[in-house]
């Protein structure tokens, strides 16, 4: 691994306060089953800065976790901090439905400043509830509605939400209203293919379901889909695919629908991520990065979708004051800045240098992601194959170092309890990363694009370590025992 300066020791284990110990208790009984980050990330933060978070323990934490891409300048940004102070300050109202306020026009300008140009010349924004989920649910009664059909078409992997109609279009919730394809994934090609070829076939298939009259699968109301599916293990879609699938919905008069909810606001390396494919949609839907960090949805969409009536589609908290300074804060940060291509630049250089740390280490399956969205998949080097594989999408390799160029060489299976074990070892070294994929097998590094380069080393060297350490603790020698124990070969066709 490139990384000149060697791996911090272990953090050392602050002695927590009877508040950290209390609070975490308290959680505990009081919050449901649901919580999630709370269980592998038990931490109480009270203060943050940029990438780094101080916890109750006294303890720092380097997050790149970022609130699942919501920070895009990281804690408490001063430009995000006066954006905010000044609507304080100003005494404009915090709560104002939907009506036009000089906040709302400020942040509707810098918004359509950083679209795409042929849908920034003719587009319309609906606010929406404050949630990404919230704003999938809008555009697809907007597509519905504008349509008159009901189907959806949808890909494998794809996380969009978690209300009904957004859990619909995700992987793993059926709906017959739904229609999921084959995302593009190479190192596990739902084809047996990966590369051009894998990416090709799903294309073709796509446009056979639509041409087909006895498919099944009626003219839909609409297509959507993630450029980098994130929560389903941080894949880019190639972007010849992605022309392609723009080609197939235009042609076919399908509205399509790009979720940019956590690629958006410069993570992947580009404003947005559809621009690395030049592909402009029909609809974008927004959030997380969007508001600044505070709660804020939108939509986007040409205008001759525009078909609802008044009061169509509403929400109480469509006029966050307050997240529209912060997020038209941000964008104008981040836009006169250039971090976006800063993301970019870093994230290749960290991508290259994960991947000589792969070329050591046999359970690193696959590294790959765009910008500061990066993904690395751990796997049981000695366990049984499935089928599928190949080359990732930015040269990502096939199970145990690089692959065969998509030649379809079958990748080792996922190894889900060295990703919670390598999470846990990053926790007690201060960093924070989060586990997600389709086996909950990749850990995900989603830092701020404020990250300097010494930031970016001292991230790395602390992943090297904890991966290392994860590898000799008897607890991931064990698990990873019990699962080759237990499992039978991996199926790849999603």
């Amino acid at each position: 691994m490139a990384v000149t300066e060697p791996a911090p020791a272990v953090v050392p284990a602050a002695r927590p306060t009877v508040a950290h110990e209390g609070i975490l208790r308290r959680q505990s009984l009081r919050e449901s089953a649901a919580r999630t980050y709370a269980r592998s990330l038990p931490i109480v933060p009270v203060r943050a800065r940029g990438l780094t978070i101080e916890g109750a323990d006294g303890r720092r934490y380097l997050d790149c976790l970022s609130g699942a891409g919501t920070l895009a300048l990281g804690h408490n940004h001063p430009v995000v901090l006066e954006a905010i102070k000044k609507v304080i300050d100003s005494g404009a109202p915090l709560h104002v439905l939907d009506l036009a306020t000089p906040v709302k026009d400020a942040f509707t300008t810098e918004l359509f400043e950083t679209l795409p140009g042929p849908l920034a010349d003719n587009a319309r924004v609906q606010f929406c509830g404050p949630a990404g989920t919230d704003a999938v649910e809008a555009a697809l009664k907007l597509v519905r509605t504008a349509t008159g059909r009901s189907g959806l078409l949808a890909f494998t992997g794809a996380y969009h939400g978690m209300t009904a109609g957004a859990l619909d279009v995700s992987g793993g919730a059926p709906d017959v209203r739904v229609t999921r394809l084959p995302y593009p994934y190479d190192f596990r090609c739902p084809f047996g293919t990966g590369g051009e070829r894998g990416a090709d076939l799903s294309a073709r298939l796509t446009a056979n379901l639509l041409d087909d009259p006895k498919s099944g699968v009626p003219r839909p109301a609409g297509m959507i889909l993630e450029a980098v599916q994130g929560e389903g293990g941080v894949i880019p879609a190639p972007d010849n695919w992605l022309r392609r699938m723009r080609e197939i919905t235009a042609a076919r008069s399908i509205p399509l629908i790009v979720d940019e909810v956590q690629t958006g606001v410069g993570r992947t390396g580009t404003f947005w991520a559809v621009e690395h494919s030049g592909t402009v949609p029909d609809v974008m839907v927004m959030s997380k990065a969007i508001g600044g960090s505070l709660p804020l949805a939108v939509i986007v969409y040409r205008a001759d979708l525009d078909a609802w009536e008044p009061g169509a589609h509403a929400g109480t908290f469509r006029g966050n004051q307050l997240a529209m300074a912060a997020g038209a804060a941000t964008m104008a940060y981040v836009r006169k800045n250039g971090l976006a291509e800063r993301a970019g630049e870093l994230g290749a250089r960290m991508l290259g240098q994960l991947r000589q740390l792969a070329a050591e280490h046999p359970v690193i399956g696959d590294v790959r992601g765009r910008g500061l969205m990066i993904g690395v998949e751990l796997v049981d080097p000695e366990g049984p194959v499935g089928t599928g594989g190949g080359l990732g999408p930015d040269g990502g390799s096939g199970a145990g170092g690089f692959g065969d160029g998509g030649s379809g060489s079958s990748p080792a299976p996922a190894s889900p309890a060295l990703a919670a074990a390598v999470q846990r070892e990053c926790l007690r070294r201060g960093l924070i990363v989060e586990v997600g994929g389709r086996h909950s097998a990749v850990v995900r590094l989603l830092p701020p694009l404020t990250l300097t380069d010494e930031q970016a080393v001292a991230v790395l060297d602390r992943f090297a370590d904890a991966l290392a350490a994860a590898e000799r603790s008897p607890y991931g020698q064990e698990q990873r025992g019990q699962e080759q124990n237990r499992r039978e070969p991996i199926k790849t066709s999603y």
